[in-house]
């Protein structure tokens, strides 16, 4: 038996994609509708790690992951790079002349936009799961449908693709972070990237003070995503990336934002997945 990893979505779909490039084959796949019951497979031990998206280079952060891995004290032991492909795809023996209706996950159609709006004929109506909408043209046998959906999708529920890449922009990827309940996959000489999250004082120059201190330690910060905390309004978290060569300089910074900041914490010490 391999690994229970747990994703959003169905086999077929880009976080599928992802656990397969990341873990291989030998995998126990564990679907969830949602990133909320991902996290419960997490922590009743359902699942040993998961993938989760966190960010898309066109459409931005996903914001309410970041409060669920530090709301569930979540570790992030890695990340992923996926190149994001929209292919169209219909039962074999369909053309794209038979198709009247496409049906994806709204973020996919609204990527596909200049492509769909260049074919008149055909209406886009909103799904939940790119994967899950080509599953249900295998499943039924829909004719005139067609689904937008990962190349894997079209290889699992044997569809086939009758227009590859169709999304308006070619270069768009989307990182995932790969989670579980527990810290430290690797050795600290392997790991050069960390994400943090901390609060500072309601003062002038705060933010700036602790970002001088990342700067003189050598880290790059590479993302920094605010939150508003709900128990106090008007006061924000701040979630940050940073990368970095060697790790003595990241543990001299976490003893001295530990001090200056409000709530510090090290949601994951890993590796940079862009190297």
């Amino acid at each position: 038996m391999g690994l229970k990893i747990a994703i959003q979505g169905i086999k077929g779909s880009n976080h599928h994609q992802v656990a397969l490039d990341y873990f291989g084959d030998d995998i126990d796949l564990v679907e969830c509708l949602t990133f909320h019951a991902l996290v419960d497979k997490l922590l009743n031990n359902s699942a040993d790690k998961g993938v989760m998206a966190i960010e898309n280079s066109i459409a931005g952060s996903i914001i309410p992951n970041y409060a669920l891995v530090y709301q569930n004290n979540l570790h992030i032991i890695g990340e992923y790079y996926l190149n994001i492909h929209h292919n169209l795809m219909v039962l074999n023996g369909q053309e794209l002349s038979d198709i009247r209706e496409v049906r994806s996950h709204p973020m996919a159609l609204l990527q596909c936009r200049e492509y769909l709006k260049s074919q008149p004929h055909i209406k886009m109506v909103e799904d939940f799961d790119t994967a899950e909408t080509a599953k249900q043209i295998q499943e039924n046998q829909l004719k005139g449908i067609a689904a937008i959906a990962p190349a894997v999708a079209a290889d699992l529920y044997d569809l086939k693709i009758i227009e590859p890449e169709i999304q308006t922009i070619k270069n768009n990827s989307t990182r995932f972070i790969i989670v579980k309940t527990k810290n430290k996959e690797i050795s600290k000489e392997e790991i050069n990237k960390a994400s943090i999250r901390f609060i500072t004082d309601h003062k002038r120059g705060s933010l700036a003070t602790v970002l001088n201190v990342m700067s003189d330690c050598n880290l790059n910060l590479t993302k920094i995503q605010s939150l508003p905390i709900i128990e106090t309004p008007w006061k924000y978290a701040f979630f940050v990336d940073i990368t970095f060569e060697e790790y003595n300089h990241f543990a001299k910074a976490k003893s001295l934002l530990d001090i200056m900041s409000e709530d510090f914490k090290v949601l994951g010490e890993y590796k940079n997945g862009r190297i």
